[in-house]
């Protein structure tokens, strides 16, 4: 993608969010998102099209609901989203999900929502903590990439997110993670890049099914995609690992 639509991506949150933005802060914008992305694993055009799904889901719930909007958090990675958070209403934790799989290029959804009263302030700055921690080790850590990950805290859960390079580098973060105070346990949906050239791959080899003539079944039917709840939902044509839960002792 060119560093142009990078701009209009850039132009585009600060009219949702930021109105004041002037040119020289859209340029400034644009061009760290590039640089960042550029680091990334999938490059530019696929972090632009995560932050894309990102503005759009987060648009539709912050239409929906604006409470609910304030108390989930989005992490989009290669079109895999992860939802977490905390809601009182069952209803708003359905919701958010549906709509969570409405923009174009979603190809999965990771439900960690939960119904539950919330923790208060001092929950709220408990994760938050956490979560620097955890960000803090493993961007010192020079056997860890973290550019490539995410993390979320919620209620003293840990959720990873991301692509490793090897199996030794996702056990270190997971590691990393269990070792910091307040943590009660750590999610882990970090996948290999390995296994995930792998899958696409075996897509991109696959025989494409013939045409059958007017007696074939209508190619237009709508297939609600599923609600996750919690495990990963395998991607079309690839094998996902199940999620790997590490509770402390």
């Amino acid at each position: 993608m060119k560093l142009q639509n990078i701009a209009l991506l850039s132009l585009s949150l600060c009219a949702l969010m930021l109105q004041g933005c002037t040119a020289m802060g859209i340029a400034t914008g644009a061009g760290a998102i590039a640089g960042v992305s550029a680091a990334k694993d999938g490059g530019i055009s696929q972090s632009a099209k995560d932050f894309w799904i990102s503005t759009q889901i987060s648009e539709a719930w912050f239409q929906y609901n604006v409470e609910t909007f304030s108390k989930l958090d989005l992490t989009v990675k290669k079109g895999r989203v992860l939802v977490t958070g905390i809601v009182q209403d069952p209803e708003h934790r359905v919701e958010a999900i549906r709509l969570a799989w409405q923009p174009q290029g979603v190809e999965q959804v990771i439900n960690e929502i939960r119904v539950a009263e919330s923790g208060g302030v001092k929950s709220f700055l408990t994760d938050k903590w956490i979560t620097t921690q955890i960000r803090t080790k493993i961007t010192l850590d020079k056997e860890v990439q973290s550019i490539n990950y995410t993390i979320d805290t919620v209620q003293g859960t840990v959720y990873l997110m991301g692509v490793s390079h090897s199996q030794a580098e996702t056990n270190r973060i997971i590691e990393i993670a269990r070792t910091i105070s307040n943590v009660q346990q750590v999610v882990s949906y970090i996948r290999l890049i390995e296994e995930i050239e792998n899958a696409q791959n075996a897509v991109s080899t696959a025989p494409q099914p013939q045409s059958q003539g007017y007696d074939s079944a209508p190619t237009n039917t709508a297939v609600s995609p599923p609600i996750s709840t919690g495990a990963p939902q395998p991607l079309t044509g690839a094998s996902v690992p199940a999620v790997e839960v590490y509770p402390l002792q």
